[in-house]
């Protein structure tokens, strides 16, 4: 069984940051990359960002670019988002994700291409 684990949400005042961290553990586990999504009250889970291990390459929601930062560790299947200059409507739960290791596509924005998902973590920021 994998699991991922979500930290470092919190509440945070409008234009400040904030640091998630997300590590797998349980059975031996690799993947092709890993990725973040959100999903405020009332709304679909959406794309946030994503980290394909092989490239490096990195994607980002328009609505988080020049903002946000998405990071990792390969070797420890553990993924990273820095949040700058948040928003109120960047509040919502984040969930980090893990695509399963023989996925070779170039990048995945998709829920439907992540295999493992972590419980969320909640980011509420104030205005």
């Amino acid at each position: 069984q994998v699991h991922l684990v979500e930290f470092g949400g919190g509440l945070v005042q409008a234009g400040g940051s904030l640091r998630l961290s997300c590590a797998a553990s349980g059975r031996t586990f690799s993947s092709s990359g890993m990725g973040w999504f959100r999903q405020a009250p009332g709304k679909e889970r959406e794309f946030v960002a994503a980290i394909t291990w092989s490239s490096g390459r990195t994607d980002y929601a328009y609505s988080v670019k020049g903002r946000f930062t998405i990071s990792g560790d390969n070797a420890k299947n553990a993924v990273y988002l820095q949040m700058n200059s948040l928003k109120p409507e960047d509040t919502a739960v984040y969930y980090c994700a893990a695509r399963v290791a023989w996925d070779i596509r170039p990048t995945a924005t998709g829920l439907n291409d992540y295999a493992y998902w972590g419980q969320g973590t909640q980011v509420t920021v104030s205005s």
